[in-house]
C-alpha cells in the first residue's frame, strides 16, 4: 500500500522500529535490487521483524511506470505491544511510494564541496550497518548548513574517525589504495559501496580526517545518486580544509559505479 495512513501506535512511527531502503528504478526496473534485498533481509533478522512476502516486494518497482524513478519503501514492526516492549506476534506493517527522479548530473563532473559536521555519530555495533528507521543523528547534521554551494556533510564517530557523509558513503584514494571508513561499529553500508567492493579492492580504515587530507582522490556515493567527485572539504566553520582537482583521474570509481545504475560511466564527457 503506497500512501494509506499509517496508525497512531504503529512503532515505526513512534520509535524508529523498522527498515527502509531507497531503490532507482529505471523502467520498472529496480537498480542494485538483489543488493537492497539482501541489506533488507540483513536488517529485518537483526531487528526481529518478519519480511513481506517475496513477491510482494518483488512487484513494488513495476509500480514505477517509465522513466527514472526513486522507490522508497518502508518496514515497521506494525502496531502492538506495550511502551518499548514488542508484540508477541508482530504484523509487520508496508508502506511505499515511487517518485520521479533525476540526478545530480552536473555533481558527476564538476565535483561537490563538502563540509564535515560538528555532530559525532555514536557508536552502536548491533545497529551498524542497517538501514534502519532512527536517522535522528543524520538529520541534525544535515540541519547544521543552508548553503546551496556545500552538497553534503562528512560525518565522524565520537573519536572523530570518518565514517560517512549525511546521505552517501566515503571512498578515497591515498597511496593508490581506495580505501573507505570501517562501518563496524556505527554507519549505514549502502548498496553501491557494497557492489564496487565486490569489483574493486576497497579497504575499510579506521582513520581520522587526515586520511582525507592525504587522499589525492575522494568521492560520495550512493545508489541513487551514483559518484559524486569531492573538489572541496570545509571545516564546520566553512574554512576550506582541503581541495582537489577534478579531473579525468575520477573516472576510475564511475567507470565502475555507473553502469550498475544506467549511468553516463565517462561523465566527464558530458556537457
Amino acid at each position: 500500500m503506497a500512501d494509506e495512513a499509517v496508525p497512531f501506535d504503529d512503532r515505526g512511527f513512534a520509535y524508529g522500529d523498522g527498515l527502509f531502503e531507497t531503490v532507482l528504478v529505471r523502467d520498472g526496473r529496480p537498480l542494485l535490487w538483489d543488493a537492497h534485498l539482501r541489506r533488507l533481509a540483513r536488517g529485518a533478522e537483526r531487528l526481529e521483524i518478519p519480511l513481506p512476502d517475496t513477491q510482494t516486494l518483488a512487484s513494488l518497482p513495476g509500480q514505477a511506470g517509465a522513466g527514472l524513478c526513486v522507490l522508497k519503501l518502508l518496514v515497521t514492526r506494525g502496531s502492538g505491544g506495550r511502551g518499548y516492549a514488542s508484540p508477541e506476534s508482530p504484523a509487520p506493517r508496508l508502506r511505499w511510494r515511487c517518485m520521479p527522479f533525476t540526478p545530480q548530473s552536473a555533481y558527476w563532473r564538476d565535483g561537490v564541496r563538502v563540509r564535515l559536521c560538528r555532530l559525532r555519530l555514536g557508536h552502536q555495533p548491533f545497529l551498524a550497518g542497517i538501514k534502519h528507521l532512527n536517522r535522528l543523528e543524520n538529520v541534525m547534521a544535515r540541519r547544521e548548513w543552508c548553503d546551496p554551494d556545500v552538497a553534503e556533510g562528512v560525518l565522524c564517530d565520537q573519536y572523530d574517525r570518518l565514517v560517512e557523509a549525511t546521505s552517501m558513503n566515503l571512498v578515497w584514494r591515498r597511496h593508490g589504495i581506495l580505501e573507505t571508513p570501517d562501518l563496524t561499529a556505527c554507519g549505514v553500508e549502502g548498496t553501491l559501496l557494497a557492489a564496487l567492493r565486490q569489483r574493486l579492492p576497497i579497504h575499510a580504515r579506521d582513520v581520522g580526517i587526515e586520511a582525507l587530507m592525504e587522499a589525492d582522490a575522494a568521492w560520495v556515493i550512493n545508489s541513487v545518486q551514483g559518484v559524486w567527485p569531492l573538489k572541496q572539504l570545509d571545516d564546520t566553520d566553512g574554512t576550506c580544509l582541503k581541495r582537489w582537482a577534478v579531473h579525468t583521474a575520477h573516472r576510475q570509481l564511475q567507470q565502475h559505479a555507473h553502469p550498475l545504475l544506467g549511468y553516463p560511466h565517462d561523465a566527464f564527457d558530458e556537457a
